[in-house]
Formats: C-alpha cells, structure tokens, sequence
C-alpha cells in the first residue's frame, strides 16, 4: 500500500522534471536556431532573392512552431514586447485591408460577367507576401525578446552579429584582392555586388550596423582595456570593406555614426562615471567635442579617399549627375529622376497609397522616361512607405519609431551598465541604417532586415542582469 502511493507520488514528480528539462533543452535550441538564422541569411547572399525570403520566413515559422511547445513545458512566464510589436501587427493588418477588393469590382460585357480586382494595392499578391515577411520578422524579434532574455544571450546576439559583419567583410577584401574569375565561388553573382551581397550597398548595410555595435561599445566603456585592441581588430576590416565597396550611402552613414558617438556618449557615459579632473570636464565640453567630432570626420573622409582610390573619386563625382537631372538621360534611373517620380505617386495616392510591395507595379504611370528601365524600388525608403501605405502607412511606422525612441531613452537612463552601453550601441548602428535608407533599400534584403529587427530588440529589451538576478535571490 505504502510502495503504491509513493510510486503514485514519485510518477508526477519525475514527469514534472522531465518536462521541465526538455523544455529547457528546447529553449536553448531555439535561442541557437535564431542566431544561426541571422548568419545563414547573411551566407545566402544577404537573403536577395523572393524565394530565399520566403525559405527564412518559413524557416522562423517553424522555430515559432517549436517555441509554442517550449512555452507549453515551461512555467517562466511570457517576455514579449507587446508595446513594441502592436504597431507592427497594425501594419500587417493595414496591409491585408488594401489587398481587401471592392465591392464593385463585379462587371459584365457582351452577357458574360466578370470579376475585376479592384483593391487599393497595385499588386494584391506582393502585399500579402509583404504582410507574411512582416509577421515572419514580427515573430522573430517576439522570440528574440523571449530567448534572449539574459546579459549572456543578448551579449552572445550581438557578438553573432558582429561576427557575421565581420566575416563578410573579410570575404569580400578576400574577393577584391584573390578573385580571378567571374563569381569566385558565388554562380549568382554580379559586378554590382560585393562580398557575398548581389549588390554592394545593400553590403553596406550589414558593415554600418556592425560599425556601429563596435564603435558604440568602444566608445560607451563596454569594452575592458586589455580587449580593446580585439574590438579594434574587428573594426579595421569592416571599415574597410565599406570603403572599398564604393556605396556612397553607407560611407556617408559612417561619418554620421561617428559624429553621433561623440556627441551623444556623455548619455551612456555618467560624469560620476568619467574622470573627475579638469581633463575630464574639458573633454566632455560640448565645444571640445564639437573640435573632435570635425577632426575625426576630416580624417575619416581622408582615409576613405586615400583607401577607396580612384573607383571612389569617380563614383562620389558620379553622385552630381544623379542630383541634378540632365535632358540627356532619358532612362529615368537616376535618384532624382525616381523620388520625382514617386512624389507625383504620392500626390495621386495620398492617403492609403498604392499597396505594400505594389510600388514596382504603380510606378510605370507616373515614371516620365523611354521605358527602357522601371524602377522597382523608390531608393529611398521613406519615400516608398509614404508611396505604399500612404499617411496611414506613414502614420503606423512613425508611432513604431516613437515606440523605440521611448524605450530606448529609458534604457539610456537605466541603472544597469549593460542596459545602456548596450542600447547606445544598438542604437548607433540604427542611425547608420536610418542614414543609408534615405538613398537605398537595403532592409527589402532578409539578412538586413533579421539584423535589424536585431537591433530593435536590444535597444528595447530590458535584461535580467547578473546583479538584478542575485539581488531577486537575495
């Protein structure tokens, strides 16, 4: 009788650990899952093609999948950003409401009846596929906030990030100077690409985000003194590969994140925290640091030259002819030329727009050239979400980016260290990227968009650090 209850106790029991073990064993694996993600996006050519987007959305659905078992074994209670994460869901709704046809697009000719689609998007397909990568990096950056809850994790998140900048970079100077043939091991790529990206500012991309982690963790105190020269190891080759890409976006986001550093580190950096001497005061000095910030730029923009050589004179020289519109180019590519064209987009579809991922197929109408190219993409992102989704679209991205810039502040005044060294740094990257977006479109690319919803979760995120954990104990 005795020997029954106790199996009947003990049964439960081990069951409940059982369990409780595989969900932890689970959680790691997704927590690895989703870094290897953001380097597989980045191996497969920065994630360019339709198909390879899709192969990752599908795959971050299926790591959802699993976590959805993971939240069923485990009793630690949901860390979710939902704050974060509404303004997202609203875009994705808003999207789906313009693939939504009109009621009347039913008609009738010659006594046989037919069904027009009649939607506010231009391109209904695009849209919905645009509302499914968007749930896919919506999911991303919730699991994200889930399984990389901890100091270790995000720390271990940012240095997969990094990493992967800085691997890219050194294939792509392994390319520049080794290449002998057409694709050096890559059949799909293009003069136009560099590293393994099709395209060399969409490159540009992935180094300013890990330019920006590593100048912010320099420059915030975050690194100890006897690593610095590992984190400046890592910073020389990302700087240049950027340069030798010749993407005048992402060197003009370079120098901006530089004059961000300097003249925003005394928010990351307490003056209890700086020296306290009259060396200290005159460094944090707004004027000094204005004296410093236009010495680093004039030798940064002589380095660039002096390493870019020739190819980068001609391409800054070539940036005046994409400023100022000649009667001669009548192809209609140049950047002025394409943002004319989408203003006029925007002044016929002012308050819904034409549909996300239905800008290459409404652009035709109001594109004044030969024909002979359409553009696809506005080559300014601010402009196309304005062309897409209009002032509601705009209206949706605007509460999301206040939604950071909240918690970021927040996170800038934590008490934590690691809090705001960490912030500072994820936030240096994303004024790189908010930079480059005024002339490209790299985020359209998966391995930027994942790292950069990335850098959204660890400027928002608020950790459990080791000293918030033991005092909880205590």
């Amino acid at each position: 009788m005795n020997e029954t209850f106790a199996a009947d106790f003990i049964r439960p029991a081990l069951g409940l650990t059982l369990a409780v073990r595989c969900g932890r064993l689970l959680e790691k694996t997704i927590f690895v899952a989703l870094l290897l993600l953001i380097v597989l996006a980045a191996v497969a050519y920065g994630g360019s093609d339709p198909w390879w987007k899709s192969v990752f959305t599908c795959l971050i659905f299926g790591v959802g999948a699993f976590a959805a078992i993971e939240l069923a074994l485990s009793k630690r209670p949901s860390v979710i950003n939902l704050r974060l994460l509404l303004p997202i869901l609203v875009l994705i709704a808003f999207a789906l409401v313009q693939t939504i046809p009109s009621p009347r697009s039913n008609g009738a000719s010659l006594g046989i009846s037919y069904r027009l689609w009649n939607a506010i998007s231009a391109d209904p397909y695009e849209t919905k596929l645009f509302a499914l990568h968007l749930t896919g990096l919506a999911l991303f950056a919730g699991l994200l906030f889930r399984y990389a809850a901890t100091e270790s994790r995000l720390s271990l998140l940012i240095y997969v990030i990094i990493g992967t900048a800085v691997a890219s970079a050194l294939f792509g100077l392994l390319r520049a100077t080794m290449q002998h043939n057409a694709s050096f091991w890559l059949p799909f790529q293009t003069d136009q690409g560099y590293g393994q990206f099709v395209n060399r500012n969409h490159f540009a991309y992935l180094m300013e985000m890990g330019f920006g982690l590593l100048l912010g963790l320099i420059a915030s105190g975050r690194v100890q003194r006897d690593k610095v020269l590992i984190y400046l190891g890592a910073l020389v080759p990302i700087w240049m590969a950027l340069v030798l890409s010749n993407s005048r976006g992402g060197i003009l986001a370079m120098l901006v994140q530089l004059m961000a550093t300097l003249l925003l580190f005394p928010l990351v950096v307490p003056a209890q925290q700086s020296d306290e001497g009259k060396t200290g005061r005159w460094i944090r000095s707004r004027s000094m640091r204005l004296v410093m910030v236009f010495s680093l730029v004039i030798m940064v923009a002589g380095g660039v030259l002096w390493v870019g050589g020739d190819r980068l004179v001609e391409r800054i020289e070539a940036t005046r002819g994409e400023i100022i519109e000649s009667e001669q180019l009548r192809q209609g590519v140049t950047r002025i030329q394409i943002w004319q064209a989408t203003l006029r987009m925007i002044e016929a579809n002012p308050i819904a727009g034409v549909g996300m991922g239905g800008y290459w197929v409404a652009i035709p109408t109001f594109h004044e050239a030969s024909g002979g190219m359409t553009p696809q993409q506005a080559h300014n992102d601010y402009l196309e979400i304005l062309a897409s989704g209009g002032i509601v679209g705009l209206a949706i991205v605007v509460w999301l980016a206040v939604m950071v810039l909240q918690q970021a502040r927040l996170n800038l005044r934590a008490r934590e260290r690691f809090i705001r060294t960490t912030c500072f740094a994820a936030l240096v990257a994303i004024v790189g990227v908010a930079v480059h977006s005024l002339v490209d479109f790299g985020l359209h690319r998966m391995a930027n968009a994942m790292v950069f919803t990335a850098l959204i979760v660890i400027v928002t995120s608020n950790v459990s650090t080791e000293k918030s954990r033991q005092s909880k104990d205590a």
